[in-house]
């Protein structure tokens, strides 16, 4: 993240993201997909780290081969194969967006960590090694099992999470950036959706 001024002189947090240009490699129809779709790839590969299978796919589209791939249903206009999207064609300052990523896989964590929960504490009436417990599990012998979605450690992060309403605050279409306000989930250099 980085932070901006803007034009009343405010410090606006922002996250600069990297979007485009983005070459049309596909355009999928009812007739041979059972769909209507467009594929989009960005980010160029070389040929020897891409399968032939996929040169092929490239080739037909007449577009270098691409890192990454994404199918957008909702889309307006003439669509044509080989087709380039530019951050300005797509973006204007000011207008919202959303932001759909993956968050930061945390691995196994406790319920102090997860859920926010206090812990024990250190002063009451000398428990040892309780600090980060989760405590009682609440009920007895009457249901004799855990009711589902109890707080309690587990998995955190790694999780598809979209980030809705974040302002676009500037452009900058030489570097094919774009500053947003706010953060996004994801850490440094993770591939996101920008959804307008």
């Amino acid at each position: 993240m980085t932070s901006i001024y803007g034009a009343a002189g405010k410090l606006i947090p922002c996250t600069v993201i990297e979007a485009g240009p983005c070459v049309v490699t596909q355009i999928r129809t009812k007739d041979k997909d059972g769909y209507e779709a467009v594929q989009i790839g960005f980010q160029d590969k070389k040929d020897k780290h891409t399968t032939k299978s996929m040169q092929g796919h490239f080739k037909k589209a007449g577009v270098t081969p691409k890192r990454h791939l994404a199918e957008f249903h909702d889309y307006e206009g003439e669509i044509s194969l080989g087709q380039t999207f530019t951050v300005d064609s797509m973006f204007t300052e000011g207008e919202n967006v959303d932001v759909i990523g993956t968050t930061k896989g945390k691995g196994f964590q406790g319920v102090v960590k997860r859920h926010g929960f206090g812990g024990v504490g250190e002063s009451t009436h000398g428990q040892h090694n309780r600090l980060r417990a989760p405590g009682s599990m609440g009920a007895s012998s009457d249901p004799s099992r855990v009711f589902p979605g109890k707080r309690l450690p587990g998995h955190m992060g790694d999780a598809r999470r979209t980030i809705g309403n974040l302002q676009v605050v500037k452009i900058l279409p030489e570097e094919n950036l774009i500053l947003v306000k706010g953060a996004i989930p994801g850490f440094n250099g993770s591939t996101v959706y920008i959804v307008k």
